[in-house]
């Protein structure tokens, strides 16, 4: 996806590179995500850097919908990782986002992937995100931005690409 993006500076703060996950299978999902990525952009403390082009997916979990969009930000951060929760879950409300059925539908998903180097295991937070190493909708468009990422204990590109001959992933940019 395109836009722009980046152009907000965060001068003399320490920032944090994080990668968000954004889907969506209800609605115009193609303008949903863009105006998601556009209010992601407009968080204080939060510059995004990159998109990867978006994906037409199947889903995973709850079969019974939809396919999906998907795709993937990069973006540098002074929040810390509860702040840039509270804000992609306040975007998601914004979006009309509602939670009934576990991996059910959706207007719009927003997940911290990763957020620098740090690991986070709480009950409503937890990074890296689980399972991001085991689907194709997250690890394709990871792989677009940064091929080389380490997760799971593997490569992006190489997670990415044995995914893309398991699952349903197409790329539509």
């Amino acid at each position: 996806m395109s836009g722009q993006y980046g152009r907000k500076t965060l001068p003399g703060k320490q920032t944090v590179q994080c990668y968000i996950g954004l889907g969506s299978n209800m609605g115009d999902s193609r303008a949903t995500i863009a105006e998601a990525l556009e209010r992601l952009s407009e968080l204080p403390g939060v510059v995004v850097e990159a998109v990867a082009p978006l994906y037409r997916t199947a889903p995973v979990g709850y079969a019974d919908q939809d396919y999906f969009l998907n795709t993937v930000a990069r973006v540098n951060t002074t929040l810390t990782p509860r702040q840039l929760l509270a804000g992609l879950q306040q975007i998601e409300n914004d979006l009309g986002r509602v939670r009934v059925i576990r991996w059910g539908p959706r207007t719009i998903d927003l997940d911290i992937l990763l957020y620098g180097q740090q690991t986070i295991n709480e009950p409503d937070l937890q990074v890296p995100h689980p399972r991001m190493g085991q689907r194709a909708f997250v690890m394709v468009p990871l792989a677009d931005l940064n091929p080389e990422i380490a997760v799971d204990g593997e490569r992006a590109r190489v997670l990415a690409r044995r995914l893309a001959g398991e699952q349903e992933i197409t790329r539509l940019d």
